[in-house]
């Protein structure tokens, strides 16, 4: 599991023109990627990482201040781009394979108190953010 973590002020995910998922003060989006083989372990894991990380200003976690995410599944996270001009989406778990373990990702980052918004799966999206530092970065577990 992969999930690129963005400190953001404000962030929200359009589906079909209606806004599906939105946070209005600061915390995280996460744009999160599953592969093949990942399950419970994987999930707790991600989960622990996004609720726990001192990556909010002060060096607060999530969980440290109450912050929501905002999570968006996104599956080109695993794109092979090492060959030729065209990405291989073949390390990336297919969708019926995937939605269960975002699902199961929302679920436990609720589980552990945290405020959590999300897209829409398997919907194009339009995601709007604003980034704060800029602050991003790549966690995999």
């Amino acid at each position: 599991m992969r999930a690129v973590l963005q400190r953001v002020t404000r962030a929200s995910v359009v589906a079909e023109g209606e806004t599906v998922g939105r946070i209005d003060r600061p915390g995280l989006l996460a744009l999160v990627g599953v592969t093949h083989g990942d399950g419970p372990a994987e999930v707790d894991a991600m989960a622990r990482k996004i609720s726990e990380l001192r990556i909010l200003r002060d060096e607060r976690s999530v969980r440290d201040d109450g912050a929501p995410v905002l999570v968006v599944s996104q599956f080109t996270l695993y794109a092979d781009t090492r060959k030729g001009r065209r990405p291989s989406w073949s390390a990336a778990a297919p969708g019926t394979v995937a939605e269960p373990v975002v699902d199961a990702l929302v679920t436990a980052l609720r589980a552990r108190g945290v405020e959590v918004a999300t897209g829409r799966f398997g919907a194009m999206m339009e995601v709007s953010l604003v980034n704060d530092g800029p602050f991003t970065l790549v966690v995999d577990v």
